[in-house]
């Protein structure tokens, strides 16, 4: 199955997770967000707020074909 990360802040790196567009990658049925956030190289720890088609999600959301990711810090004040 296919699914496309988008990445902000400073989990963005260009050869594997832009913000600009979206990354393509390819897993096998049964993934998980957790399992793409390894495979993007991003530290779990890092990610903070996590959304799946608009959705903010945990990292333990099992993924579908042609899902849409996005992945962010924790961004406020205080």
């Amino acid at each position: 199955m296919k699914v496309s990360l988008k990445c902000f802040s400073t989990l963005v790196n260009p050869a594997t997770c832009s913000f600009e567009k979206s990354t393509t990658y390819d897993l096998d049925e049964g993934q998980t967000l957790q399992d793409l956030v390894q495979r993007a190289g991003i530290d779990g720890e890092d990610v903070k707020i996590a959304f799946v088609n608009s959705r903010k999600v945990g990292l333990d959301t099992v993924l579908s074909d042609r899902d849409q990711i996005g992945l962010a810090l924790a961004v406020g004040g205080m």
